[in-house]
């Protein structure tokens, strides 16, 4: 017959219209009359009933609410089963999460090569809710003395996987990758183990006879070369030219955001040298990019550069290296100020005064920078030793 039927100490026995009938407990809970379902009759027997309400009844005596204890405890259940998914498989959902996003394929590449080669290996295989602090100086300390660039790294791909892991419920806790306050006193200072490299660099005095053997090559490399040292770009800005790029009217090339490594759009001062040398490069047009490659439709390889530095028996200095070549001229064989030597290197700012003063590109002062470096380039160095100076009226105020 539906309806209640009490047994006691707050358990009753429920009998709907259609004849189920379910265990429930009633009891107050500061002031409010509340009913927490036990089970059916069907699965939970008189006896397993009247324990569980005991364990309601102590509860109650300590304090605490039975319903929200049972979904206090629902949520441990399941942000354990929810834990039971791996490292790997974060961090492989991390990548697809965030790689639209990243700067390029070998930003992505450098991504799944370094964990897979240093940590998978180690904790891979195990819940991502488990990496303690343990693990991951398992992984860090046997590279942080001898690989301290590649630690570094990957001690931050693995904080910000935990970090995605904690976020989306399948971890708790301190973040044990975690460098400030954390790590950081359990790993010396990258400063203190890694000697910093420096791209070897051609000094300024020799860049006139260096070009002048450049010059007698027309390889495609050669041309790149002459370029990427005239502009002072970088090698992937380079060989990453396309055609739609080159303002020849305006003496302009515009490199777009998205292969500047400061992600800004960067406007490169075309001199009548560097024009030259698309001019001969147009002549022989056979792809969208200015420097093509051995490939048709494919840009000239990163390699191609430092081969022909090979060929010409200097390989002993880097490509990149020409940038520090022209810094040092800009410094000590100028008076331009540094922020306008700094903007035609394209380089970030860090210092959020300079940002602020540095809103402008400065082109026309970075025009006449780069038209200097280029009547240096072409000079030779018994003809070499003058200072150039910046008018009055192009001095920044």
């Amino acid at each position: 017959m539906p309806g209640k039927y009490a047994d006691g100490g707050g358990l009753y026995l429920v009998v709907a219209d259609s004849g189920a009938k379910t265990w429930v407990f009633r009891y107050m809970f500061l002031g409010k009359r509340r009913e927490m379902g036990l089970g059916t009759l069907q699965v939970i027997t008189l006896k397993e009933a009247r324990s569980k309400a005991a364990d309601c009844r102590k509860l109650l005596a300590d304090g605490q609410d039975p319903i929200e204890d049972r979904k206090a405890t629902m949520f441990r259940i399941a942000l354990e089963a929810a834990s039971a998914i791996t490292f790997k498989e974060a961090a492989e959902t991390y990548i697809k999460a965030h790689k639209v996003g990243w700067r390029n394929a070998k930003h992505i590449q450098q991504w799944e090569n370094t964990l897979a080669t240093y940590v998978y290996p180690v904790f891979g295989q195990l819940s991502v809710g488990s990496i303690d602090v343990g693990l991951v100086m398992k992984v860090l300390e046997p590279l942080w003395q001898t690989k301290t660039e590649t630690a570094s790294r990957l001690r931050g791909r693995i904080e910000a996987i935990l970090d995605w892991a904690a976020a989306r419920g399948y971890r708790s806790g301190e973040n044990p990758a975690r460098w400030r306050g954390h790590l950081q006193n359990l790993l010396p200072r990258r400063a203190k183990v890694q000697r910093v490299q420096h791209h070897k660099a051609l000094p300024y005095a020799e860049t006139g006879a260096f070009m002048q053997e450049v010059r007698k090559s027309d390889v495609v490399a050669a041309k790149a070369l002459e370029f990427v040292i005239l502009t002072a770009t970088r090698t992937s800005e380079t060989i990453g030219a396309t055609w739609d790029e080159i303002d020849f009217k305006n003496k302009v090339w515009t490199i777009p955001a998205s292969r500047i490594k400061a992600s800004r759009e960067h406007k490169v001062p075309l001199t009548a040298e560097a024009l030259a040398i698309l001019e001969a490069m147009k002549e022989t047009r056979v792809s969208d990019y200015v420097f093509p490659g051995g490939r048709a439709k494919n840009p000239l390889s990163n390699m191609a550069m430092l081969k022909f530095l090979d060929r010409m028996e200097r390989s002993e200095l880097t490509v990149h290296g020409f940038r520090s070549t022209f810094r040092d001229w800009a410094a000590e064989q100028t008076n331009f100020p540094r922020e306008v030597a700094e903007m035609a290197l394209a380089h970030a700012v860090s210092d959020k005064v300079e940002a602020a003063y540095r809103r402008g590109d400065l082109f026309e002062k970075r025009r006449k920078l780069m038209e200097g470096w280029a009547r240096y380039c072409h000079t030779l160095p018994s003809e070499g030793g003058k200072i150039l100076k910046m008018k009055k009226k192009d001095a920044v105020s």
